[in-house]
């Protein structure tokens, strides 16, 4: 099943849609559930007629259907109880503590790393960045998350599986200027990490098959930026799966439903991979030669995030299960008098 949030002029929890399978027709939701985190807290009542009316759509049996415009959508969730943040990807954690300059983190290969970032403004997948100045390293970061509905404290890996709702596809914003200081202070990211933004849909798992397996999304993350290749990092390379990685958010508490928990940023190994996030392209430019050499974002650049199934017979088909984010960044004046 997939679901979308359309934007309202007066609600700012929008209006809950359900999406076709593939992303050219929506059909309205909201008579089951005004919006996403009112299904998710009711899964278990509104699951199954959410899921007929999904079935009637993709049969071309919704007469109240219409085209789905994914510039139309908000983030599935425009708010959520909580976002946490992984760092699952342990290549991508060992370069950053190079950007970093930071001593090695205790225990990181077997106990995850996670902060907690805002979640009372996540952005749509075509919306603008309001960003105050080039000078903060803008940088973004594409990721996998999950949604999960009502989690109880000290829940195994094993159970935590069971209590993922929706699959996400994330840009998870970054302005690296600001993050060391934040790091050292002990206190976690707050003026480093503006809002994060969501890919239009947000799926049930058995909407990628094969392709959520052991916990992960088993899909490459196309990243371009300013219309240049930039990376098609894999996410079955999480080092900890997204299971784990509730039961560690939840060891001493309970996680309430309409939670999300991002993988952090894709990451492989394999340099022919490239990268998901910038810092990790400096990085690895400063080993091979020295130095870093790309810049990170300018007002007015553009980048774009599909996660996409890979075809039977090499190359990518057209299916992006989560649909595309596609951002530009633009100076934010808002708080200038």
């Amino acid at each position: 099943m997939k679901l979308a949030t359309l934007k309202h002029p007066r609600h700012r929890d929008g209006r809950l849609v359900v999406v076709s399978r593939d992303l050219r027709r929506a059909v309205a939701a909201d008579d089951i559930a005004p919006t996403l985190l009112d299904a998710i807290e009711t899964w278990s009542a509104c699951h199954q007629a959410l899921q007929q009316r999904y079935a009637a759509l993709n049969s071309d049996q919704a007469p109240e259907a219409f085209d789905f415009d994914p510039r139309q959508a908000a983030a599935p969730l425009p708010r959520s109880p909580q976002w946490c943040d992984g760092s699952a990807f342990l290549h991508h954690g060992r370069l950053m503590e190079r950007a970093f300059n930071t001593p090695p983190i205790p225990e990181f290969d077997t106990v995850p790393v996670m902060y907690q970032g805002a979640s009372d403004d996540f952005l749509g997948p075509h919306d603008a960045v309001p960003l105050p100045d080039e000078a903060h390293g803008i940088d973004f970061e594409g990721e996998f998350g999950v949604v999960l509905d009502s989690v109880p404290m000290g829940v195994t890996p094993a159970a935590a599986l069971d209590r993922i709702r929706l699959l996400v596809q994330i840009n998870d914003w970054s302005l690296r200027a600001l993050g060391p200081r934040e790091m050292r202070s002990g206190f976690g990211f707050l003026q480093a990490k503006p809002s994060t933004a969501f890919a239009p849909v947000a799926i049930t798992p058995d909407e990628l098959g094969d392709a959520w397996r052991d916990g992960r999304v088993q899909l490459r993350l196309h990243v371009d930026w300013n219309g240049q290749w930039f990376g098609h990092a894999h996410g079955g390379a999480m080092n900890f799966h997204f299971g784990e990685l509730v039961a560690h958010a939840a060891r001493t508490r309970r996680l309430s439903a309409g939670t999300v928990i991002g993988s952090g940023t894709v990451s492989n190994a394999e340099r022919e991979a490239g990268s998901s996030c910038i810092a990790e392209r400096r990085v690895l430019e400063m080993l091979d030669q020295g130095e870093a050499r790309t810049g990170f974002m300018r007002f007015g650049d553009t980048v774009r995030m599909e996660a996409r199934f890979e075809g039977t017979e090499g190359g990518a088909d057209a299916q992006a299960p989560f649909g595309v984010i596609e951002q530009r960044v633009v100076r934010d004046g808002s708080g200038q008098a």
